[in-house]
């Protein structure tokens, strides 16, 4: 490798990047979480009626959960291509992919007119979306980081991030407005279509401006180097056919701390934003439109921290940062619950706020400390699983389970637990971490327990 380090973007070009991956992961984003939002509020009404109203939302929450499912088949397969052929064209598709089942859900016949295909069909068009996500992440970060200034990378990855915010304030916002001007019957009847059916407007818009950047001047300098390699070097060549093989070999460790640092992220995401309005609604006595409201305004104080968190990252660190989130949402859980219980919207606002702001400490660096953590050639299979992967685990069912240890206890107590227990194990992966905010995403080799032998020529183990 010529140099160790690559030379920052021109602020045009690097601002054009950092907007393209921004409103692709905002509309990716917005229909993976209009999802949720409907799950909560009208799924289990239109999808399955028969079923008692905690049960049925259980089994709305299901079929979200399912999304998640799909999700590591989605990082494995856009992974192990994004590594092979590049971020760009892999992040066009997954757009393409997450529109469309989003817009099909808008279009879809309900339990009323079809009956059991009805929850079938919604299943299948979350799956979709789940494998789309599975992949869009991981390359919307990357494109960011590996354009990016070395100096202030937790700040500019940090922007792609927002997207998870910016698409929840997006699809709260639009629920929030339909059920404010349509009667509940006319929202469940129809009102609850239009946000799915916006997707195709949006994404429409996302593919514009995706398309206009280019592809990451790291990975193609990789690119180019494995090519040059692979005709003389039989294990570059190897790595060139299954990136995962690679992953697995020297970066498996670093896999598991990403879920790990996973845990408590995506368990306290959900809870906040997702099963909030679920309690709120059934046990606080709050109104649906006061809890959409509360997410709503919280959601753009979320917004608005995350690059700070990341701008704060590059001056003390990726894990002081994640470790503040962490142990933050772990503490803040009791009094979040306790506040939602007084009915009041200011206490209620107060509680999602702070633990959103928490939550972005941990979100913000994230996208850096994981790219940080993988070799060019084999980065975006092993950033996507470790954070997919673990979503298996975290996400997937965080509402599934707060819904049912709800149902079971009548209690907010052995959810905030849970949250706590999630809190515990990304404090335990997080600090057993090593730093990264100093490494060159254009240098960075597999560890040194792990790479190659020493006589192996150098530019082998900075390239796999």
């Amino acid at each position: 490798m010529a140099s160790g380090t690559t030379a920052p973007p021109p602020p045009a070009n690097l601002r054009r990047i950092v907007a393209a991956s921004l409103i692709g992961t905002t509309i990716e984003w917005y229909d993976f979480f209009l999802y949720g939002s409907a799950a909560a509020l009208v799924f289990n009404k239109l999808f399955f009626p028969d079923s008692d109203p905690l049960v049925g939302t259980l089994l709305s929450f299901l079929t979200y959960a399912v999304g998640f499912a799909a999700r590591p088949l989605g990082a494995l397969v856009f992974g192990h291509y994004g590594d092979r052929l590049g971020r760009k064209k892999l992040l066009v598709l997954s757009l393409l992919l997450m529109g469309g089942a989003t817009f099909a859900i808008g279009l879809l016949p309900t339990h009323a007119t079809i009956g059991s295909a009805a929850p079938v069909l919604l299943t299948v068009l979350r799956l979709v979306q789940g494998f789309a996500l599975g992949g869009e992440w991981g390359g919307a970060v990357l494109l960011v980081s590996e354009h990016g200034d070395a100096r202030r990378r937790g700040f500019w990855a940090s922007w792609p991030q927002t997207g998870a915010p910016a698409g929840q304030l997006l699809a709260t916002g639009v629920l929030s407005l339909l059920t404010a001007v349509l009667s509940d019957s006319a929202f469940g009847s129809w009102g609850w279509r239009i946000p799915f059916l916006l997707s195709g407007v949006l994404v429409i818009v996302g593919l514009w401006i995706r398309l206009s950047v280019d592809e990451s001047p790291v990975f193609k300098q990789a690119l180019a180097q494995a090519e040059a390699r692979k005709a003389t070097t039989a294990s570059a060549a190897d790595a060139e056919k299954l990136p995962l093989v690679s992953v697995l070999r020297h970066h498996w460790r670093d896999v598991l701390v990403a879920m790990g640092a996973r845990m408590a992220e995506n368990i306290s995401y959900y809870v906040i934003t997702a099963f909030i309005l679920v309690y709120a609604t059934t046990s606080a006595g709050v109104s649906k439109q006061t809890a959409l409201n509360a997410v709503l305004i919280a959601s753009a104080v979320h917004f608005a921290v995350i690059p700070g968190w990341g701008a704060l990252s590059d001056r003390i660190g990726r894990r002081p940062v994640y470790l503040v989130g962490a142990i933050g949402v772990g503490l803040w859980m009791f009094p979040f619950f306790w506040l939602i219980d007084t009915g009041g919207f200011g206490s209620l606002l107060l509680a999602v706020t702070v633990g959103l702001v928490l939550h972005g400490a941990m979100y913000a660096p994230q996208a850096a400390f994981f790219s940080e953590m993988f070799a060019t050639r084999m980065r975006y299979s092993g950033a996507s699983i470790g954070a997919q992967f673990a979503s298996v685990a975290a996400g997937a069912p965080a509402p599934l389970i707060a819904t049912a240890l709800l149902s079971d206890y009548g209690s907010s107590t052995p959810i905030a637990l849970y949250v706590i227990a999630a809190a515990v194990l990304t404090v335990i992966a997080v600090g057993a971490a090593k730093e990264t905010r100093h490494r060159d995403l254009a240098d960075i080799a597999p560890s040194a327990a792990d790479a190659e032998p020493a006589a192996a020529p150098a530019t082998d183990a900075h390239t796999v």
